[in-house]
């Protein structure tokens, strides 16, 4: 055999083992395997301090909000790096900030827009990508980023989208870029920025661009990043993420935009229903299970309905036709989330809005409890695993609340800093990203 031979075997031999591989119970995608936020069974500790089950917390270099990827023994993450851009601000800070914002300009030097393989074991860095480096053509909200777009993983690719510049790209989990395509950077409505995350399945990887000046939703090829599909669509700005409901009937891809909700064929982009009347705009996302989808929204003074559709609906839905035999399940007035995504487990809908916690029948729509939460203002999802919910809020603290037809609090945790994003969920782990480093909540008993 020969040395180059020998050499190729080795180095094929060494990826084998470097490159993790995925499974159901990893985090590879914004809010989870299912995109609902939801992971069944998971060993992270329930408690923990900044003195207790804190594994390890690594700083970052750049801004960003969007979640970690868990891939195997490996984390995935985005930022933007640059000297001149100061961290996120809070709700309070953010408001406070927002007189001219429709005026304010972009940073005037070149940002790196940046991809991190983290270990999952340590928190060290094991390489790390620049996707992009250019000047952003717009200005953001000082609340938000340059990197709130969280990326996905499949298939042994890990797929990234920096809406600020337009760049979508591909690469190998051990950080060779696989392909790029720019889709372009549009307005967004005052200038508040983008959020949309990457959402992957069966071979394609979607993008929900919504802003306010060319709205359209584009599919690629996985593998070879040739564009599949793209549809036009007539709405504006909106921050929700797209998600690939699989239900007992189909696949569904699932938009939620500017006073609309569409569904979309994955394979094809052909349009399954839209449901209209929904009002003003979408900031949080779906969440689903095998029967229904879920989803609302809430402006700064007034809360939108919150609606179930089911599966197999057709055709051109309205909030206002609860009577419809075409889709709506039921429907709930002025009941719709705000930042934070809702999560369904154990046939409960948990829907957070200005800090009040409210549980839904999901079947009915039936409200089983409302209770306020001590907890400040609410930008992170909400998830769940092992039959509770957690609810983490912009000040670091954790609320933990059992799944149950009565409100329960079993727990309240609590570690510094200015959170937004939301965490991911690996086996017996927890990912928490602060506006500037990552920790990861891990059992530090000893065995």
């Amino acid at each position: 055999m020969n040395r180059s031979l020998n050499l190729s075997l080795l180095v094929a031999g060494f990826m084998a083992i470097a490159i993790p591989r995925l499974s159901q119970a990893e985090w590879l995608q914004f809010r989870g395997p299912s995109g609902a936020g939801v992971l069944a069974n998971s060993t992270y500790p329930t408690t923990w301090s900044v003195d207790d089950n804190i594994a390890w917390n690594s700083p970052l270099p750049g801004g960003g909000w969007s979640s970690p990827i868990v891939v195997g023994d490996r984390v995935f993450i985005t930022m933007a790096v640059s000297k001149d851009i100061g961290r996120p601000k809070g709700f309070g800070g953010g408001v406070a900030s927002m007189r001219g914002l429709s005026s304010r300009k972009p940073p005037q030097d070149p940002i790196s827009f940046e991809l991190h393989c983290l270990s999952l074991i340590d928190g060290s860095e094991i390489w790390k990508r620049v996707v992009d480096d250019r000047r952003p053509a717009f200005a953001i909200h000082p609340s938000n980023t340059y990197a709130t777009e969280s990326p996905a993983v499949s298939q042994d690719q890990v797929f990234v989208y920096f809406a600020s510049t337009g760049v979508v790209a591909c690469y190998d989990l051990a950080g060779e870029e696989i392909w790029k395509r720019e889709i372009g950077a549009f307005r967004t409505s005052n200038n508040f920025g983008t959020a949309s995350s990457v959402a992957v399945d069966d071979g394609k990887v979607f993008i929900q661009c919504d802003n306010e000046d060319q709205s359209f939703v584009v599919a690629f090829d996985a593998a070879s990043g040739e564009e599949a599909w793209r549809k036009e669509r007539d709405v504006s700005t909106s921050w929700s993420s797209p998600i690939v409901w699989k239900n007992r009937l189909r696949n569904e891809l699932i938009l939620c935009g500017s006073d609309s909700v569409i569904s979309y064929e994955p394979n094809t982009g052909k349009q399954l229903w839209s449901l209209t009347g929904t009002g003003g705009t979408f900031s949080g996302s779906p969440t689903c299970d095998a029967d229904r989808i879920y989803f609302g929204n809430s402006g700064r003074n007034s809360r939108g309905p919150l609606v179930a559709i089911a599966a197999g609906a057709e055709g051109e839905l309205d909030v206002e036709d609860e009577t419809s035999d075409k889709g709506i399940v039921w429907v709930q007035p002025s009941s719709g989330p705000g930042m934070a995504s809702p999560v369904v487990v154990d046939g409960k809908l948990f829907v957070l809005s200005r800090s009040i916690l409210t549980c839904h029948d999901a079947k009915t729509g039936e409200r089983l409890y409302r209770n306020r939460l001590p907890a400040k203002s609410v930008a992170a999802s909400l998830w769940s695993t092992n039959n509770q919910l957690f609810v983490l809020d912009e000040a670091g603290n954790t609320f933990v609340v059992e799944v149950a037809e009565d409100f329960e609090l079993v727990g309240e945790n609590s570690i510094s800093g200015l959170f937004w994003s939301t965490p991911a969920v690996s086996t017996d782990c927890l990912l928490l990203r602060a506006a500037d480093r990552l920790y990861c909540i891990r059992s530090t008993e000893s065995p």
